[in-house]
């Protein structure tokens, strides 16, 4: 096949946009757009597949213990934290199992701050791809969320053998906060990926600022401590409005019901937030909105990523 014929069969292909849709001064444009996103994305879920097996290959390639790995970092976290904030600093007190307490805290937020810090650097890290192929972009933070749930799925089977095993599981409705709390973590981390990974492509600084806020907010979340304590040093102080801004962070809600699911807390004598499943499906339908708002604002910055990488 000479060059004209290649070029003719090009010719004949149908005209795809890319970046803001054509339809942009129509009305219902940007649901119109999201939906032509969705089903690209749908369209190519086999490369979303390979992407995800490809990265997790990567991460342990040439490395003798493997997926190990996956489970040393979060239990070295759980056994520093535990000997030095629980035995140390006291913290464990008023905290029954505060080992299984931690676990379960960590295992929540290590999703969230895996997919936030993953689906930053994932447009950079496939800077290459990016300049050569055209797949829908958004398959690249999509790639590094399916890793970090890869990841969270054997912390979790870890964590709940450590229940069993324990005797510390008890099958209750409570298993149901981890529906709306597993929805919190995945969209609001999905959707502070999408519109990092963008600005990332044109601000470099946006990589460190997200580890930085990754690692302030998990102090800020009760993994370390419960929400009862920082409900009583607030009360004392005399600013119940700086409660509601505290409870108010969807990711607190989420570690909150995350914990109420596996341990169990109120019936440890533990508070929580009133109305806890309430917050939580608010907090679940308004991070499926992020997504949406997230993903119009990744295709109108992502017209000049190849230039720009």
């Amino acid at each position: 096949m000479n060059r004209d014929q290649r070029l003719a069969m090009l010719g004949q292909e149908p005209f795809t946009h890319i970046g803001t849709p054509a339809d942009s001064g129509k009305s219902h444009a940007s649901y119109k757009g999201f939906s032509r996103t969705a089903r690209e994305i749908f369209g190519n879920r086999s490369i979303l597949a390979l992407l995800v097996r490809r990265d997790i290959k990567s991460r342990y390639k040439d490395s003798s213990l493997g997926l190990i790995w996956t489970l040393i970092r979060p239990l070295t976290q759980l056994a520093i934290y535990f000997v030095v904030v629980g035995k140390f600093l006291g913290a464990e007190r008023g905290i029954p199992d505060f080992a299984i307490y931690i676990f379960t805290g960590l295992t929540a937020y290590s999703l969230f701050s895996e997919i936030v810090s993953g689906g930053t650097a994932s447009i950079l890290s496939n800077a290459g791809l990016v300049k050569k192929v055209y797949v829908p972009r958004e398959l690249f933070p999509l790639a590094a969320m399916g890793t970090a749930l890869f990841n969270f799925v054997i912390q979790l089977a870890i964590l709940l053998g450590i229940v069993l095993l324990t005797g510390n599981f008890r099958l209750s409705w409570n298993l149901l906060y981890l529906v709306p709390a597993l929805i919190i973590l995945v969209s609001f981390g999905l959707a502070l990926a999408l519109v990092f990974s963008a600005w990332y492509v044109y601000l470099r600084d946006i990589g460190y600022f997200v580890e930085i806020a990754v690692m302030v907010l998990m102090w800020a979340s009760p993994i370390l401590y419960s929400w009862g304590m920082v409900r009583d040093v607030i009360t004392n102080a005399g600013i119940p409005w700086l409660l509601q801004i505290y409870t108010a962070n969807p990711v607190t809600l989420a570690v909150v019901g995350f914990q109420e699911s596996i341990w169990s807390t109120t019936d440890r004598g533990l508070p929580v937030p009133e109305h806890l499943m309430t917050q939580l499906s608010i907090a679940a339908t308004v991070g499926l909105l992020c997504v949406f708002g997230a993903q119009r604002i990744f295709a109108r910055l992502q017209g000049n990523f190849a230039q720009e990488l």
